[in-house]
């Protein structure tokens, strides 16, 4: 382990040297300093804790489900809940449901034991790629049980490397690893890992709570509803870059019995700037509109945070960004409306999407012609479109359950 810990000082010494020059790096170390702050401050001597980690947001959400049922099925632990990217900590740091929320410090020995000694932690929880070796060490040795819940394996990994030897070994000192798929199993079983448990992707039941809670939103409702009292289908493209825009807004631009409800991942000013140079059709952002003036316009730009996974349930077709760049986002989260999926050719690891292809609900275009092709197709053909929604649909209610299965194995 004298590589892993070499590694680990020179990635913190790293993120503090370009601090001063890098705005994310920046946030890390200052959170770094708040850390033993806030946990001598807010930590209860007396109280049991179960420490949840996240690397960042993508990976809280698909823990926030287990924290969830945790709290509805056992009040009387407190929830620790930590982050390693500012991504996740600053979107996360007031979750009304973790009692105490900070950054995980670098996963140094002297740390690890200060830490650890703050918070005596019951259980701990690791989200889905976290093997963080100094924590899982010194939890392991003082009897912590350790989890890890939404796990997926591939070949590539280290430990299924020559020289993952020493990765190899942390991986059986987790009470139970929680996997998504038989593959990860047996993959762990080949080398001789077998406290594993298969219990699928708890983003399932996450996107089936939020489609429970979707808000009402009243400009989206008025502009869906004006669409379709004059017979138009209403497009929706969910987290976008450019090269995803490239693809969409030519279409739709040609296409009159069309609407579409865009929502850029980015939505600072020069990207918004961007998608509107190319509209050749009336669009209004959301954040200008009113429902009374909704009427007027052909395209609505999502230029907020935090409304998108409710707005997907007014689409007939949804578009997932990402595809043409270091892969896809969240495809779940818009299938669970029962509409058809499409996404770019970056998708191959992403289980959910394959899986998605395969059942008929989801779609990867390579090109602006394909793209082209399939949405005539979905528009000239509504039991096409129809079929390729339940197709959706039923995918994700058939992967769901997996909160029930992974609280199974934590045995509270």
């Amino acid at each position: 382990m004298v590589l892993y810990n070499l590694g680990i000082y020179l990635y913190a010494f790293i993120v503090r040297i370009i601090s001063p020059f890098h705005k994310k790096a920046r946030k890390m170390i200052i959170g770094h300093k708040q850390t033993y702050k806030i946990l001598k401050k807010e930590v209860d001597p007396q109280a049991k804790y179960i420490w949840f980690h996240a690397a960042s947001l993508g990976e809280f959400e698909q823990g926030r489900p287990i924290i969830e049922e945790v709290k509805r099925r056992h009040p009387e632990y407190k929830i620790l809940l930590t982050f390693f990217s500012p991504s996740g900590y600053e979107i996360r740091k007031d979750y009304p449901l973790a009692d105490i929320v900070c950054y995980l410090p670098f996963d140094k020995k002297r740390n690890v034991k200060k830490f650890l000694k703050l918070v005596r932690p019951s259980i701990a929880i690791f989200i889905k790629y976290e093997f963080w070796y100094n924590f899982v060490n010194k939890l392991n040795k003082e009897g912590v049980p350790i989890y890890m819940v939404s796990a997926i394996f591939r070949p590539s990994q280290m430990f299924f490397k020559w020289y993952g030897g020493d990765m190899r070994k942390l991986l059986k000192k987790y009470t139970s690893i929680c996997v998504q798929d038989e593959r990860s199993a047996e993959l762990l079983k080949s080398i001789d890992v077998t406290r594993v448990e298969v219990c699928g992707d708890t983003r399932f039941d996450r996107v089936i709570a939020i489609r429970e809670k979707a808000k009402p939103l009243a400009i989206v409702d008025t502009f869906a509803k004006k669409a379709v009292s004059e017979g138009e289908k209403i497009f929706i493209a969910g987290s976008s870059w450019p090269k995803d825009e490239d693809v969409i807004i030519p279409y739709f631009n040609i296409t009159t019995d069309l609407k579409l409800i865009i929502a850029p991942h980015e939505i600072n000013e020069a990207h918004l700037k961007y998608i509107e140079s190319n509209l050749q059709r009336p669009y209004i952002r959301y954040s200008k509109a009113i429902p009374e003036m909704m009427a007027d316009y052909d395209c609505l730009i999502i230029d907020c945070m935090g409304i998108l996974s409710s707005a997907y349930r007014y689409g007939q077709v949804a578009y997932i960004g990402g595809g043409f760049g270091v892969g896809i986002h969240n495809v779940l989260e818009a299938a669970v409306y029962n509409i058809p999926v499409i996404f770019g050719p970056n998708f191959k690891k992403f289980r959910e999407a394959q899986q998605l292809i395969e059942t008929g609900g989801g779609y990867s275009i390579p090109d602006s012609e394909s793209f082209r092709g399939l949405m005539d197709e979905f528009l000239q053909y509504q039991d096409t479109l129809s079929a390729a929604g339940k197709h959706a649909g039923d995918y994700v209610r058939s992967n769901s359950g997996v909160v029930g299965r992974v609280m199974d194995v934590l045995k509270l």
